[in-house]
């Protein structure tokens, strides 16, 4: 009889805690959210410094076009294949131009392979390549094409991955 009666035991009191434990970790309903409310201060409100460090929300105007596949650039010097470069970027878009950017895609990738290649071959992807200046310079680089073949419908790059494979 204790056999049967210690796993049922085992069993009822798992699955309460386990019940339990999802009715806590349940999120909000959406009318709960709905309901709280920012309390942000006046401008030139003194104690608007204190909100100052509050992580900023992300403009609805935009969305994310993330390219498939990632770009292999080599470097090279001396006339051989010293490194590749594997990056991966984000197009930051307008509302809707989601579908148009993505038509575009192999058209932007050529693009966006040659300012890469131009960039190695100046020397961007050697020595410290991730300095401020030289992402800046490649991302504006990136900016131009992408906006050559979508127009205004991209807002900016997004590098997500960079790595440099010495050979």
């Amino acid at each position: 009889m204790k056999a049967i009666l210690i796993p049922i035991v085992l069993l009822l009191i798992g699955t309460g805690a386990g019940t339990g434990a999802g009715l806590f970790l349940m999120p909000a309903s959406p009318e709960a959210v709905a309901e709280t409310t920012c309390e942000c201060p006046a401008p030139g409100d003194p104690t608007a410094a204190s909100t100052a460090a509050e992580p900023a929300t992300t403009s609805p105007e935009r969305e994310y076009a993330k390219l498939n596949n990632q770009f292999i650039i080599p470097v090279i010097e001396d006339e051989t294949v010293s490194a590749l470069v594997v990056m991966s970027l984000n197009l930051e878009v307008t509302v809707g131009s989601r579908t148009a950017v993505f038509a575009a895609e192999p058209k932007l990738r050529d693009r966006f392979l040659q300012v890469m290649f131009d960039h190695a071959n100046n020397g961007g992807f050697s020595g410290s390549f991730t300095s401020g200046t030289k992402m800046r310079a490649l991302r504006n680089e990136l900016l131009r094409a992408a906006q050559e073949v979508s127009g205004n419908r991209v807002t900016d790059v997004l590098v997500l991955d960079l790595v440099r494979q010495d050979s």
